[in-house]
């Protein structure tokens, strides 16, 4: 199956940001992509400019996303992931991603369960954490699990998507930059990717303040695919499914493993 890693530098005009989208969605199918991966904020950042009006702008700039990703999905006949913030009747918004396939219908929502309180910063100022575990979508027969930034720090989040049978790991990021942030980064999503054994997809943002450096990285942690630090562009990658069978007859890990975890949300 051949997916597509945009990066993309999302700004606070939401129509620049679905014009992006559409482009990339675009040249995405033309190259033969089944899946589209966009990155966390793809349909609005979320600067000083824009936070104390995130209701109130959200209420307008939501629906007309779900649209545009439900549209475009259909039209070029892909599975689309991106995410955004999302109203929230009983509080702030959830960082949510949505996934829609195909024939335009919406088939996950998954609010951000980890906010990236962290490295003086803190998202749960703005953002209502989620309660649920990531969920994981089918395309083409492939099992997808979808995730978002802060949560690559938490591998047991990624355990309980290895559990779930997961092949690909779909990681949408807006990756703040800052002193060892960089190696952070590509330790982590090396990392749970060989750990589940599984393929690693990560979308990020690009600009004065994220890092960028999207990638595919494969079920033994090689990357076969990336983007630089600066510029937005779109990355191609086949998902080999006999390079996943290879990968885990060499490294039987998650039959090796000898500690069960049990997962409940609150």
């Amino acid at each position: 199956m051949r997916v597509a890693v945009a990066q993309t530098s999302p700004g606070i005009d939401a129509d620049v940001n679905f014009a992006t989208i559409q482009r990339y969605t675009e040249e995405a199918a033309s190259r033969g992509a089944r899946l589209v991966v966009f990155p966390e904020e793809a349909a609005l950042l979320a600067d000083d400019e824009i936070k104390p009006r995130m209701v109130e702008i959200l209420s307008e700039v939501w629906p007309r996303f779900e649209a545009l990703l439900a549209g475009l999905a259909r039209e070029h006949g892909v599975t689309i992931i991106a995410a955004g913030y999302e109203p929230n009747e009983a509080g702030s918004p959830f960082n949510t991603i949505l996934a829609f396939d195909p024939a335009g219908e919406e088939i996950a929502r998954y609010h951000k369960m980890h906010t990236y309180d962290a490295f003086a910063y803190q998202e749960s100022a703005y953002v209502t954490r989620g309660s649920a575990l990531p969920p994981i979508i089918e395309v083409d027969g492939l099992r997808v699990g979808i995730a978002n930034c802060y949560d690559v720090r938490f591998p047991e989040l990624f355990r309980s998507m290895a559990d779930r049978g997961v092949d690909i790991i779909s990681l949408s990021a807006a990756w703040v930059s800052g002193k060892g942030k960089e190696e952070h980064w590509e330790v982590l999503t090396k990392a749970r990717a060989i750990e589940n054994v599984s393929w690693f997809i990560a979308s990020g943002t690009v600009g004065p303040d994220s890092v960028g450096l999207s990638r595919v990285i494969d079920p033994l942690g090689v990357v076969v695919a990336a983007a630089d630090a600066h510029g937005e562009g779109l990355i191609i990658a086949d998902i080999d499914e006999e390079r996943t069978r290879v990968a885990r007859r060499m490294l039987p890990a998650l039959e090796n493993r000898r500690i069960e975890l049990s997962y409940s949300v609150q």
